[in-house]
């Protein structure tokens, strides 16, 4: 099996996706399973902090720049680039959680929540299971209550031994 799997976490804006990826990861990390989580922003944003060095290089002309301390780094290229590009990035992840991407064909879990959202806005076919608080179609999608992170990660972990029996 091709590793790494990829789930998105999807939903409409403010719908939960950050809170529940961050709630998930401590489960799916007991499981053993290494994360990696990249997340689509449909606004433009600051990939570097204004005033920095990098920052000052690329405002200058630079094509990219990157930053280490010996225990993480940064590197900022300005591209047009997908989830497909940012993938092979982590080579050593077993699972890549995407933050969004409700109109992908992604396998996902999508976030209806009362006050955000009435519906689902992913096709039926891609979701793994709704996490919602609401009683809402597809019937045949299963449920899990909003805010229990737990259950959620026990789909992906499902979803992840069912893929490699495959």
């Amino acid at each position: 099996m091709t590793k790494p799997a990829v789930v998105a976490v999807s939903g409409v804006k403010n719908s939960g996706k950050t809170w529940l990826i961050a709630a998930m990861l401590p489960y799916l990390n007991a499981a053993g399973v290494r994360t990696a989580v990249i997340k689509h922003d449909g606004h433009s944003f600051d990939a570097d902090t204004p005033g920095t060095d990098t920052a000052r290089h690329l405002s200058a002309g630079a094509c990219g720049t990157a930053v280490f301390d010996g225990e993480k780094f940064q590197l900022v290229r300005p591209a047009a680039v997908s989830e497909v590009d940012l993938i092979p990035l982590f080579p050593d992840a077993d699972l890549i959680l995407l933050e969004g991407f409700k109109h992908s064909a992604w396998p996902k879990l999508e976030l209806v929540r009362r006050g955000n959202s009435g519906r689902s806005v992913c096709e039926a076919r891609t979701l793994l299971a709704l996490v919602t608080d609401l009683d809402i179609l597809p019937d045949d999608v299963p449920r899990i209550p909003f805010g229990d992170a737990e259950a959620a990660a026990r789909v992906i972990l499902d979803y992840l031994q069912r893929r490699e029996q495959s």
